[in-house]
C-alpha cells in the first residue's frame, strides 16, 4: 500500500542529502555541454536503477565495506578531476549543439556517470535503509526517485542558465578543483576509516 507520508519524508531527507551532492556538480557540468532533456533521460534512468537496487537490497548495502567503497570513489574523481585539468583548450572551448549530439550518446554519458559515481552513495544507503524500516518499497522507491530527480534537473538547469554568464573555462576548472577536493575527502575516509 502507498503512503502519501513515507513518500514526502523519504523525498525530503533524500533531496536534502543530495542537493550539495557530486550529483547537482555532474548534472551541471553535463548540463553546460549537452542538450538538458537528453541528459536528464540518462541521469533519470540511472537514479531509477540506484533507487531500485536500494529498495531491492534493503539494508544489506550498509554491509558494504566503507573504506573500499570510499577508495573507489576517490580514485574516481581524482580521474575526472585530471581529465578536466588535463583536456585541451582548442579555440578557448568548443562546445557542440544539441542536434550534434545523438540522444544515445548524451543519455548515455549521463547514464554511465550517475551510475558509477552514485553507487554505495550516502542516499544509495539511506534509500536502502529507509525500505528496510518503512517496508513500504513503492512509497520510499518513489519519494527517492522524485527527490533525486529534482537535484539532478537543477544542476542540469543551472548549467545551461550559469552558461550565459560564467565563461565555460571557469566553469570547468572550479569543477576540477571541486573533484579534487572531494576526491581527497574520499581517500582520507577510506584511509581513515
Amino acid at each position: 500500500m502507498f503512503s502519501l507520508t513515507v513518500a514526502a519524508l523519504v523525498f525530503g531527507v533524500v533531496f536534502l542529502a543530495e542537493l550539495p551532492d557530486k550529483t547537482a556538480l555532474a548534472g551541471l557540468m553535463l548540463g553546460t555541454r549537452y542538450r538538458a532533456s537528453y541528459v536528464f533521460a540518462g541521469v533519470a534512468a540511472a537514479f531509477l536503477v540506484h533507487v531500485s537496487l536500494a529498495i531491492a537490497a534493503g539494508s544489506v548495502l550498509t554491509l558494504l565495506p566503507h573504506r573500499l567503497v570510499q577508495a573507489v570513489v576517490g580514485v574516481l574523481f581524482l580521474a575526472g578531476a585530471a581529465m578536466l585539468l588535463l583536456k585541451k583548450d582548442d579555440d578557448e572551448e568548443e562546445i557542440r549543439k544539441p542536434a550534434d549530439q545523438s540522444f544515445w550518446k548524451v543519455s548515455g554519458a549521463g547514464f554511465m556517470l550517475i551510475l558509477v559515481a552514485e553507487f554505495g552513495d550516502l542516499t544509495q544507503i539511506m534509500t536502502a535503509n529507509l525500505a528496510a524500516r518503512y517496508d513500504d518499497p513503492v512509497s520510499v522507491g518513489l519519494g527517492a526517485v522524485l527527490a533525486l530527480w529534482s537535484v539532478a534537473a537543477l544542476g542540469i538547469l543551472g548549467g545551461k542558465t550559469l552558461m550565459r554568464y560564467v565563461p565555460l573555462k571557469l566553469i570547468t576548472k572550479v569543477a576540477a578543483l571541486v573533484m579534487l577536493a572531494l576526491a581527497g575527502f574520499s581517500l582520507y575516509e577510506a584511509v581513515a576509516g
